[in-house]
């Protein structure tokens, strides 16, 4: 089974890959994970990637269709595989769809993972963290004995920069104006299921799996 998983920051995409990839025993493949692949093998596209990466820019679309290229035709890849993180764009879509049609291949199900943005906006600041010890708790899901004091040491409990209300939502409308194209392209293609991410993680996969089975 070819999948592709899609979701907005703090929507759980990360744990429903795990259970996805162990459930149907298909590879993982992020955009992270392949560019590392690239440049630890030394392919070509995995250096170029490199300098790019070195320079802290964007890899360029060319070269990140090479790699995913390189990525799927890997043995481990013969039965399916879960792509997670790519594509970004339409332009990108329409790149994988004709590499794939190369290789008499094609996505099977665009798995959307959809969460009211309020709750992620709950999901995504209400991370604290103790400077102290580095533990981690979550106001809601996870709070500390005493609210605002760690556990452990009980040192006061901090919010990162990058956890604060502005930051988080400036992150959402990125996403959000980056992720509807994608859905609306994959909608139209009729291969675009989307389930509710915004219940216990085992019922969340539940729906997957009811999702792409039928």
């Amino acid at each position: 089974m070819n999948l592709l998983l899609m979701g907005l920051p703090g929507a759980g995409k990360g744990t429903q890959a795990e259970k996805i990839v162990e459930k149907y025993n298909i590879p993982h493949i992020s955009t992270g994970d392949m560019f590392r692949l690239a440049i630890n093998e030394g392919t070509e596209l995995g250096k170029k990637a490199k300098e790019f990466m070195d320079q802290g820019a964007l890899v360029p679309d060319d070269v990140t269709i090479g790699i995913v290229d390189e990525r799927l035709r890997k043995n481990d890849c013969e039965n399916g595989f879960l792509l997670d993180g790519f594509p970004r764009t339409i332009a990108q879509a329409e790149a994988l769809q004709s590499l794939l049609t190369n290789m008499n291949k094609a996505i099977d199900h665009v798995v959307h993972v959809d969460v009211p943005e309020e709750k992620l906006m709950e999901r995504l600041t209400g991370r604290r963290i103790c400077p102290t010890c580095g533990a981690t708790y979550h106001v809601l899901f996870n709070p500390p004995k005493q609210a605002g004091v760690c556990d452990k040491d009980g040192s006061t409990l901090i919010q990162r920069d990058d956890d604060k209300a502005e930051t988080v939502k400036n992150r959402l409308d990125v996403s959000i104006n980056q992720t509807m194209p994608l859905l609306d392209y994959y909608q139209d293609k009729g291969n675009l299921v989307t389930v509710n991410g915004d219940q216990e993680i085992d019922k969340v996969f539940q729906d997957i799996q009811v999702a792409i089975e039928n």
